[in-house]
């Protein structure tokens, strides 16, 4: 396969998959509205830094309001992790590989993209009606991820974009995590309370995670929260079985045995960063501090990124 095509498929699944997690992270507040005592101010700053788009926001809004929030991480383009250029950057991507992605796959997007485009910002002001639509995109991608997994062939391509969809969801998991560090309680001593595990609950909500953690847990506590979306192997949306997922795949692409150990710079960042996922328990991580934790994390994926660039993607000269 040309560098190329896998840089393009690669990409195309790490900008939907933002997409659907910017969705997401907006579904936290939204969450958060329908818990919470009127006389707690709702916070929108918090997704902001968490995914590290507040400077960029500062240079062109000058609160943090709910509209001005869900404007730009929705519908501005000139946030390029925004809403609508990642769906715009994944058309333009899979566009340039009609010919290794299926004719429902390009439709599907296509007209989603379209959907998104076409919407009028100023339509979703209501609470509810922009609920609705953040509940729409989210069922557009999950149907897009649906028509991949029917028609497409298990090849290098299907696991590029399996590697890109992993390694951007165990990323944006860990950021939702970091949005209870960045909220601000009334009072210090609120800490443990029912208001914090209210806030608690609404991150596990915004990853579909609340059933399925309720199955496995007796009580709602900080501590199985964390354990639940960074240790659980059996959530889709945790962090270990992301990363467990995108290393499965990454191996699949260079053909080496995974139980040999890794051939390149990327395998062996990316089994690392697994290894020390699997043997790492909840103490360690809140002895660490939770914060702190997930700011390594978030470090570590990108360096496996960039690995994953400088071993498939760059443009190497030729020996003479």
């Amino acid at each position: 396969m040309l560098s190329r095509v896998a840089n393009s498929v690669y990409w195309m699944h790490r900008y939907i998959e933002r997409a659907e997690n910017y969705a997401r992270f907006m579904s936290v507040n939204f969450n958060l509205e329908l818990d919470l005592p009127p006389t707690v101010n709702q916070q929108w700053e918090p997704l902001l830094i968490a995914t590290a788009d507040n400077d960029l926001f500062a240079d062109y809004y000058k609160a943090a309001t709910r509209e001005n929030v869900i404007q730009f991480m929705t519908f501005d383009k000139r946030n390029p992790n925004s809403i609508i250029s990642c769906l715009s950057n994944a058309r333009e991507n899979a566009r340039t590989i009609r010919e290794v992605i299926s004719k429902e796959m390009w439709e599907h997007l296509n007209q989603f993209y379209l959907m998104v485009r076409d919407t009028d910002p100023r339509q979703q002001q209501e609470q509810t009606q922009t609920q609705t639509y953040f509940n729409e995109i989210r069922n557009a991608i999950q149907l897009f991820y649906g028509i991949i997994d029917a028609t497409i062939t298990r090849n290098d391509a299907w696991h590029f974009g399996r590697l890109g969809r992993f390694l951007e969801r165990a990323d944006k998991t860990s950021r939702f995590l970091d949005v209870k560090y960045f909220t601000l309680l009334p009072q210090v001593e609120a800490v443990g309370s029912t208001l914090d595990l209210m806030i608690w609950s609404a991150v596990l909500k915004s990853v579909s995670a609340y059933n399925m953690h309720r199955q496995q847990y007796r009580t709602l506590t900080p501590a199985s929260i964390v354990e639940f979306l960074i240790l659980s192997k059996a959530f889709p949306r945790s962090v270990a079985h992301c990363i467990r997922q995108a290393e499965l795949s990454l191996y699949e692409i260079s053909g080496n045995n995974i139980t040999s150990g890794f051939g390149n710079m990327a395998e062996r960042r990316l089994s690392k960063l697994r290894s020390e996922i699997e043997f790492t328990e909840t103490t360690d991580i809140f002895k660490k501090g939770l914060h702190q934790y997930l700011d390594s994390f978030q470090t570590r994926t990108n360096e496996v990124g960039a690995a994953i660039f400088e071993t498939y993607f760059d443009l190497k000269p030729l020996e003479v």
